[in-house]
């Protein structure tokens, strides 16, 4: 759990996305396995970077 608050704190800071959004799309990857904060706010600053 302190994974994802990680992450979702370093990619709302750095980009200014939604926080409910944000937080949605780490969960997902929570879920899928990923429970490094440094790689959910690595996959998730690149998913962001696409949009």
């Amino acid at each position: 759990m302190e994974a994802q608050k990680t992450a979702v704190e370093a990619i709302v800071a750095l980009t200014g996305y939604d926080r409910a959004v944000v937080a949605e799309f780490i969960r997902r990857f929570y879920l899928a396995g990923v429970r490094d904060p440094k790689r959910l706010t690595f996959k998730g600053l690149q998913a962001f970077a696409r949009t």
